[in-house]
Protein backbone atom coordinates (compact mmCIF):
# COMPACT_ATOMS: atom_id res chain seq x y z
CA UNK A 1 0.00 0.00 0.00
CA UNK A 2 2.42 2.48 0.79
CA UNK A 3 4.29 1.57 -2.54
CA UNK A 4 1.17 2.17 -4.37
CA UNK A 5 1.16 6.29 -2.74
CA UNK A 6 4.55 6.42 -3.66
CA UNK A 7 4.04 5.51 -7.36
CA UNK A 8 0.53 7.64 -7.50
CA UNK A 9 2.63 10.75 -5.82
CA UNK A 10 5.51 10.48 -7.75
CA UNK A 11 2.65 10.36 -11.20
CA UNK A 12 1.03 13.57 -9.67
CA UNK A 13 4.61 15.24 -9.65
CA UNK A 14 5.17 14.63 -13.27
CA UNK A 15 1.88 15.64 -14.33
CA UNK A 16 2.21 19.05 -12.73
CA UNK A 17 5.62 19.80 -13.41
CA UNK A 18 4.96 19.19 -17.45
CA UNK A 19 1.72 21.74 -16.73
CA UNK A 20 3.96 24.52 -15.72
CA UNK A 21 6.04 24.05 -19.33
CA UNK A 22 5.18 27.69 -21.12
CA UNK A 23 3.98 27.04 -24.61
CA UNK A 24 5.93 27.94 -27.74
CA UNK A 25 4.49 31.91 -28.75
CA UNK A 26 2.96 31.89 -31.99
CA UNK A 27 4.72 33.56 -35.25
CA UNK A 28 4.84 37.38 -35.40
CA UNK A 29 2.14 39.08 -37.74
CA UNK A 30 4.16 40.91 -40.31
CA UNK A 31 3.03 42.33 -43.64
CA UNK A 32 5.66 42.67 -46.90
CA UNK A 33 6.09 43.59 -49.99
CA UNK A 34 8.63 43.43 -52.76
CA UNK A 35 10.61 47.16 -53.07
CA UNK A 36 9.48 49.44 -54.99
CA UNK A 37 11.36 50.24 -58.19
CA UNK A 38 11.65 53.65 -59.70
CA UNK A 39 13.48 55.95 -61.92
CA UNK A 40 15.00 58.90 -59.82
CA UNK A 41 17.58 61.77 -59.72
CA UNK A 42 19.61 62.38 -56.39
CA UNK A 43 19.74 65.94 -55.78
CA UNK A 44 22.42 67.64 -53.68
CA UNK A 45 21.61 70.27 -50.96
CA UNK A 46 23.48 74.04 -50.29
CA UNK A 47 22.65 77.03 -48.90
CA UNK A 48 23.45 80.55 -50.36
CA UNK A 49 22.11 83.99 -51.15
CA UNK A 50 20.80 85.59 -54.00
CA UNK A 51 23.25 88.28 -55.22
CA UNK A 52 22.74 90.80 -57.89
CA UNK A 53 24.78 90.25 -61.32
CA UNK A 54 25.37 93.81 -61.85
CA UNK A 55 26.01 96.12 -58.30
CA UNK A 56 27.47 99.25 -59.14
CA UNK A 57 27.98 102.62 -57.16
CA UNK A 58 26.70 105.76 -59.36
CA UNK A 59 29.51 108.25 -59.18
CA UNK A 60 29.38 112.02 -60.71
CA UNK A 61 31.60 112.54 -64.15
CA UNK A 62 31.95 115.77 -64.11
CA UNK A 63 32.20 118.83 -61.37
CA UNK A 64 28.97 120.82 -60.44
CA UNK A 65 25.61 121.11 -58.38
CA UNK A 66 22.54 118.78 -58.32
CA UNK A 67 19.94 120.65 -59.97
CA UNK A 68 17.24 117.43 -60.55
CA UNK A 69 16.74 114.13 -58.99
CA UNK A 70 14.60 112.17 -61.07
CA UNK A 71 13.75 108.86 -59.53
CA UNK A 72 12.17 107.86 -56.09
CA UNK A 73 14.10 106.45 -54.10
CA UNK A 74 13.90 102.28 -53.97
CA UNK A 75 12.38 102.35 -57.57
CA UNK A 76 12.88 100.33 -60.35
CA UNK A 77 14.57 102.14 -63.84
CA UNK A 78 15.51 100.93 -67.10
CA UNK A 79 18.51 101.55 -68.67
CA UNK A 80 19.41 104.90 -70.29
CA UNK A 81 16.39 106.70 -67.85
CA UNK A 82 18.07 110.25 -65.92
CA UNK A 83 18.60 109.99 -62.82
CA UNK A 84 20.49 113.45 -61.69
CA UNK A 85 20.86 116.39 -62.96
CA UNK A 86 24.56 118.46 -62.26
CA UNK A 87 24.15 122.31 -63.84
CA UNK A 88 25.00 122.41 -67.63
CA UNK A 89 25.27 125.52 -68.50
CA UNK A 90 29.18 125.69 -67.62
CA UNK A 91 29.71 122.73 -70.03
CA UNK A 92 27.46 123.85 -72.71
CA UNK A 93 28.93 127.12 -72.48
CA UNK A 94 31.95 124.90 -73.36
CA UNK A 95 30.60 123.05 -75.74
CA UNK A 96 29.28 126.66 -77.91
CA UNK A 97 33.18 128.09 -77.47
CA UNK A 98 34.66 124.46 -79.05
CA UNK A 99 32.37 125.15 -81.59
CA UNK A 100 33.14 128.74 -82.20
CA UNK A 101 37.30 127.77 -82.62
CA UNK A 102 36.13 124.93 -84.78
CA UNK A 103 34.29 127.65 -87.03
CA UNK A 104 37.51 129.77 -86.74
CA UNK A 105 39.91 126.70 -87.53
CA UNK A 106 37.53 125.72 -90.63
CA UNK A 107 38.00 129.63 -92.46
CA UNK A 108 41.55 129.20 -91.97
CA UNK A 109 41.88 125.95 -93.26
CA UNK A 110 39.86 127.19 -96.33
CA UNK A 111 41.95 130.44 -96.47
CA UNK A 112 45.35 128.35 -96.54
CA UNK A 113 44.25 125.71 -98.72
CA UNK A 114 43.34 128.69 -101.45
CA UNK A 115 46.44 130.29 -100.71
CA UNK A 116 48.31 127.40 -101.28
CA UNK A 117 46.69 126.61 -104.67
CA UNK A 118 47.56 129.93 -105.79
CA UNK A 119 51.34 129.59 -104.91
CA UNK A 120 51.04 125.87 -107.02
CA UNK A 121 50.42 127.42 -110.24
CA UNK A 122 52.48 131.09 -109.64
CA UNK A 123 55.77 128.17 -108.73
CA UNK A 124 54.53 126.36 -111.47
CA UNK A 125 54.93 129.61 -113.88
CA UNK A 126 58.09 130.34 -111.69
CA UNK A 127 56.07 133.22 -110.48
CA UNK A 128 56.78 132.41 -106.66
CA UNK A 129 60.21 131.21 -104.67
CA UNK A 130 59.89 127.72 -103.63
CA UNK A 131 60.37 128.69 -100.25
CA UNK A 132 56.94 130.50 -100.00
CA UNK A 133 55.48 127.77 -101.43
CA UNK A 134 56.97 125.39 -98.56
CA UNK A 135 55.30 128.25 -95.80
CA UNK A 136 51.98 128.05 -97.68
CA UNK A 137 51.46 124.23 -97.57
CA UNK A 138 52.59 124.49 -93.86
CA UNK A 139 50.37 127.11 -93.02
CA UNK A 140 47.88 125.03 -94.70
CA UNK A 141 48.96 122.28 -92.25
CA UNK A 142 48.45 123.75 -89.06
CA UNK A 143 45.28 125.09 -89.63
CA UNK A 144 43.80 121.68 -90.80
CA UNK A 145 45.58 120.52 -87.43
CA UNK A 146 44.50 123.52 -85.87
CA UNK A 147 40.62 122.17 -86.81
CA UNK A 148 41.44 118.56 -85.52
CA UNK A 149 42.34 120.21 -82.39
CA UNK A 150 39.47 122.24 -82.56
CA UNK A 151 37.09 118.71 -82.98
CA UNK A 152 38.81 117.55 -80.19
CA UNK A 153 38.08 120.02 -77.78
CA UNK A 154 34.13 119.65 -79.14
CA UNK A 155 33.83 115.98 -78.72
CA UNK A 156 35.45 116.36 -75.19
CA UNK A 157 32.72 119.18 -74.58
CA UNK A 158 30.05 117.20 -75.61
CA UNK A 159 31.07 114.43 -73.51
CA UNK A 160 30.96 116.49 -70.56
CA UNK A 161 27.67 118.06 -71.17
CA UNK A 162 26.37 114.48 -71.55
CA UNK A 163 28.34 113.61 -68.58
CA UNK A 164 25.94 116.52 -66.84
CA UNK A 165 22.62 114.23 -67.12
CA UNK A 166 23.21 111.09 -64.91
CA UNK A 167 21.55 107.81 -66.69
CA UNK A 168 21.27 104.15 -65.07
CA UNK A 169 23.73 102.38 -66.80
CA UNK A 170 21.54 99.15 -66.58
CA UNK A 171 18.06 98.22 -65.81
CA UNK A 172 17.44 97.47 -61.82
CA UNK A 173 16.84 99.23 -59.00
CA UNK A 174 17.95 102.14 -57.39
CA UNK A 175 18.81 102.72 -53.50
CA UNK A 176 18.28 105.79 -51.91
CA UNK A 177 19.65 109.35 -53.27
CA UNK A 178 23.03 109.97 -51.51
CA UNK A 179 23.11 113.68 -52.43
CA UNK A 180 20.55 116.58 -52.42
CA UNK A 181 19.45 119.46 -54.98
CA UNK A 182 22.22 122.03 -54.37
CA UNK A 183 24.87 119.54 -53.27
CA UNK A 184 27.99 119.77 -54.80
CA UNK A 185 29.82 116.88 -56.19
CA UNK A 186 33.03 116.20 -57.73
CA UNK A 187 34.17 114.30 -60.60
CA UNK A 188 34.76 110.41 -59.52
CA UNK A 189 34.66 111.04 -55.99
CA UNK A 190 30.94 111.54 -54.85
CA UNK A 191 28.58 108.70 -54.83
CA UNK A 192 25.26 109.63 -55.64
CA UNK A 193 23.29 105.93 -55.56
CA UNK A 194 23.65 102.91 -55.82
CA UNK A 195 22.02 100.47 -58.96
CA UNK A 196 21.92 96.80 -58.87
CA UNK A 197 20.21 94.56 -61.50
CA UNK A 198 17.51 91.94 -60.86
CA UNK A 199 16.48 90.21 -63.78
CA UNK A 200 17.94 87.57 -64.10
CA UNK A 201 19.62 87.49 -60.54
CA UNK A 202 22.26 85.14 -59.40
CA UNK A 203 22.41 82.24 -56.44
CA UNK A 204 25.41 82.09 -55.09
CA UNK A 205 26.71 79.28 -52.79
CA UNK A 206 29.70 77.22 -51.69
CA UNK A 207 30.18 73.39 -52.17
CA UNK A 208 32.24 70.67 -50.09
CA UNK A 209 35.95 69.58 -51.86
CA UNK A 210 34.05 66.04 -51.19
CA UNK A 211 30.63 66.66 -53.92
CA UNK A 212 33.08 68.78 -56.56
CA UNK A 213 34.94 65.35 -56.39
CA UNK A 214 31.72 63.09 -56.75
CA UNK A 215 30.72 65.58 -59.15
CA UNK A 216 34.05 65.07 -61.49
CA UNK A 217 33.96 61.52 -60.97
CA UNK A 218 30.82 61.64 -62.21
CA UNK A 219 31.38 63.59 -65.22
CA UNK A 220 34.59 60.91 -66.03
CA UNK A 221 31.85 58.80 -65.87
CA UNK A 222 29.92 60.04 -67.93
CA UNK A 223 26.72 59.89 -65.84
CA UNK A 224 26.22 63.46 -65.30
CA UNK A 225 28.21 66.88 -67.06
CA UNK A 226 30.43 69.20 -64.83
CA UNK A 227 29.21 72.26 -63.88
CA UNK A 228 31.56 74.25 -65.39
CA UNK A 229 30.73 73.22 -68.83
CA UNK A 230 27.20 71.73 -68.29
CA UNK A 231 24.11 74.32 -67.32
CA UNK A 232 22.77 71.76 -65.02
CA UNK A 233 19.49 72.51 -63.07
CA UNK A 234 19.18 73.87 -59.93
CA UNK A 235 15.78 74.74 -57.53
CA UNK A 236 15.77 77.16 -54.43
CA UNK A 237 13.35 77.16 -51.98
CA UNK A 238 13.16 80.01 -49.81
CA UNK A 239 13.58 81.31 -46.01
CA UNK A 240 9.54 81.08 -45.65
CA UNK A 241 8.63 78.09 -48.26
CA UNK A 242 8.46 73.97 -47.99
CA UNK A 243 8.35 73.45 -51.80
CA UNK A 244 11.41 74.19 -54.06
CA UNK A 245 9.00 76.77 -56.27
CA UNK A 246 12.33 78.89 -58.42
CA UNK A 247 14.23 76.73 -60.60
CA UNK A 248 17.60 78.12 -62.46
CA UNK A 249 20.70 76.76 -64.38
CA UNK A 250 24.48 76.28 -63.06
CA UNK A 251 26.60 79.52 -64.86
CA UNK A 252 29.68 79.42 -63.07
CA UNK A 253 32.13 77.46 -60.86
CA UNK A 254 35.34 78.65 -59.63
CA UNK A 255 38.77 77.65 -60.76
CA UNK A 256 40.46 76.16 -57.23
CA UNK A 257 39.00 75.47 -53.87
CA UNK A 258 39.85 77.19 -51.15
CA UNK A 259 42.33 75.74 -48.90
CA UNK A 260 41.04 77.58 -45.65
CA UNK A 261 37.38 76.86 -45.77
CA UNK A 262 38.08 73.61 -48.26
CA UNK A 263 34.79 74.75 -50.26
CA UNK A 264 34.42 75.91 -53.76
CA UNK A 265 32.50 79.03 -55.17
CA UNK A 266 29.67 78.54 -57.73
CA UNK A 267 26.62 80.49 -58.95
CA UNK A 268 23.44 79.43 -60.88
CA UNK A 269 21.31 82.38 -62.89
CA UNK A 270 18.08 82.22 -61.79
CA UNK A 271 15.04 84.02 -64.19
CA UNK A 272 13.33 86.83 -61.50
CA UNK A 273 10.25 88.25 -64.33
CA UNK A 274 8.49 89.46 -61.55
CA UNK A 275 11.35 90.86 -59.24
CA UNK A 276 10.38 89.18 -56.10
CA UNK A 277 13.79 88.17 -55.47
CA UNK A 278 16.26 90.43 -54.14
CA UNK A 279 19.89 90.54 -53.42
CA UNK A 280 21.20 89.24 -50.40
CA UNK A 281 17.73 86.83 -49.45
CA UNK A 282 18.52 83.89 -48.29
CA UNK A 283 17.80 80.34 -49.91
CA UNK A 284 18.49 76.48 -50.16
CA UNK A 285 18.94 75.51 -53.33
CA UNK A 286 19.44 71.85 -54.56
CA UNK A 287 21.67 70.68 -57.62
CA UNK A 288 21.18 67.72 -59.95
CA UNK A 289 23.53 65.47 -57.95
CA UNK A 290 23.34 62.59 -60.45
CA UNK A 291 21.48 60.93 -63.79
CA UNK A 292 18.78 59.05 -63.67
CA UNK A 293 19.21 55.52 -62.61
CA UNK A 294 16.81 52.61 -61.51
CA UNK A 295 16.63 52.55 -57.99
CA UNK A 296 14.33 50.13 -55.13
CA UNK A 297 12.65 52.05 -52.43
CA UNK A 298 10.95 51.01 -49.29
CA UNK A 299 9.52 52.80 -46.30
CA UNK A 300 11.67 54.45 -43.48
CA UNK A 301 9.96 52.36 -41.30
CA UNK A 302 11.31 49.20 -42.40
CA UNK A 303 14.76 50.22 -41.77
CA UNK A 304 16.79 49.07 -38.19
CA UNK A 305 19.44 50.73 -37.23
CA UNK A 306 22.17 48.13 -36.23
CA UNK A 307 25.29 50.77 -34.60
CA UNK A 308 26.95 51.86 -37.70
CA UNK A 309 25.14 49.49 -39.92
CA UNK A 310 21.17 49.85 -41.75
CA UNK A 311 19.47 46.49 -41.68
CA UNK A 312 16.24 45.90 -43.25
CA UNK A 313 14.16 41.94 -42.43
CA UNK A 314 12.93 40.02 -45.01
CA UNK A 315 10.85 36.67 -44.90
CA UNK A 316 12.86 33.81 -46.04
CA UNK A 317 11.17 30.44 -47.86
CA UNK A 318 10.40 29.17 -44.85
CA UNK A 319 8.89 32.13 -43.22
CA UNK A 320 11.38 33.79 -40.71
CA UNK A 321 12.72 36.78 -40.03
CA UNK A 322 15.80 37.22 -41.68
CA UNK A 323 18.05 40.31 -41.45
CA UNK A 324 19.91 42.17 -44.64
CA UNK A 325 22.55 44.39 -44.11
CA UNK A 326 21.83 47.48 -46.72
CA UNK A 327 23.12 51.17 -48.35
CA UNK A 328 20.55 53.31 -47.63
CA UNK A 329 20.55 56.67 -50.17
CA UNK A 330 18.32 59.92 -50.41
CA UNK A 331 14.87 59.67 -49.91
CA UNK A 332 11.92 60.09 -52.93
CA UNK A 333 8.17 60.31 -52.54
CA UNK A 334 8.57 59.60 -48.77
CA UNK A 335 10.21 56.62 -49.35
CA UNK A 336 14.07 55.66 -48.92
CA UNK A 337 16.25 54.67 -51.85
CA UNK A 338 18.11 51.19 -51.23
CA UNK A 339 21.52 51.48 -52.84
CA UNK A 340 22.77 47.81 -52.40
CA UNK A 341 22.14 44.85 -50.28
CA UNK A 342 18.64 43.74 -51.76
CA UNK A 343 16.79 41.98 -54.44
CA UNK A 344 13.98 43.27 -56.64
CA UNK A 345 12.39 39.75 -55.34
CA UNK A 346 13.40 40.52 -51.91
CA UNK A 347 9.95 40.21 -49.43
CA UNK A 348 11.11 43.45 -47.09
CA UNK A 349 8.90 43.35 -43.81
CA UNK A 350 7.48 46.45 -43.78
CA UNK A 351 5.27 46.24 -40.68
CA UNK A 352 5.46 44.72 -37.04
CA UNK A 353 9.15 44.99 -36.90
CA UNK A 354 9.56 46.18 -33.07
CA UNK A 355 8.96 42.21 -32.46
CA UNK A 356 11.22 40.84 -34.64
CA UNK A 357 14.48 39.05 -33.60
CA UNK A 358 16.79 37.45 -35.93
CA UNK A 359 15.39 33.80 -37.08
CA UNK A 360 12.47 33.95 -35.44
CA UNK A 361 9.66 32.73 -37.28
CA UNK A 362 6.44 34.91 -38.93
CA UNK A 363 3.19 34.64 -40.07
CA UNK A 364 3.33 37.26 -43.03
CA UNK A 365 0.88 39.58 -44.93
CA UNK A 366 1.09 40.79 -48.53
CA UNK A 367 1.05 44.42 -48.58
CA UNK A 368 2.08 47.23 -50.68
CA UNK A 369 4.94 50.34 -50.66
CA UNK A 370 2.91 53.17 -51.47
CA UNK A 371 4.83 56.70 -52.43
CA UNK A 372 3.41 59.86 -51.36
CA UNK A 373 4.65 62.85 -53.83
CA UNK A 374 3.54 65.16 -51.42
CA UNK A 375 6.53 64.21 -49.18
CA UNK A 376 8.61 65.75 -51.56
CA UNK A 377 9.09 68.63 -49.82
CA UNK A 378 12.38 70.05 -47.99
CA UNK A 379 13.72 68.46 -45.27
CA UNK A 380 14.18 71.97 -43.32
CA UNK A 381 10.83 73.83 -41.64
CA UNK A 382 10.50 76.89 -43.31
CA UNK A 383 10.16 79.86 -41.20
CA UNK A 384 6.76 81.28 -39.75
CA UNK A 385 5.59 84.36 -41.02
CA UNK A 386 6.12 87.23 -38.18
CA UNK A 387 3.02 88.74 -35.97
CA UNK A 388 2.61 92.78 -36.17
CA UNK A 389 3.13 94.08 -32.89
CA UNK A 390 0.12 96.69 -32.90
CA UNK A 391 -2.97 97.07 -34.99
CA UNK A 392 -5.95 99.74 -35.02
CA UNK A 393 -9.37 99.54 -35.67
CA UNK A 394 -11.10 101.15 -39.06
Amino acid sequence: MRAAFAILGLTLLAACSGAQQPAAPPPSQVTFATPLQREVIDWDDYTGRFVAPEDVEIRARVNGVITGVHFRDGQDVRQGQPLFTIDPRPYRATLMQAQAQIARAQAALTNARQVTARSRKLAAAQAVSAEELETNVAAERAAAADLAAGQAAASAAQLNLGFTTVRAPFSGRVSDRKVSIGDSVADGQTVLTRIVSLDPIWFEFEGAESFYLKNLRQDARGERGSSRTTANPVQIQLADENDYRWNGRMAFLDNAVDPNSGTIRAHAVVPNPTRFLTPGMFGRARLLGSGTYRAMLVPDEAIVTDQTRRLVYVVSKDNKATPRVVEIGAKAEGLRIIRDGLAPTDRVIITGIGRLQPGAPVSPKKGVIKPDATKQAAPTKPIEEPASSQATVR
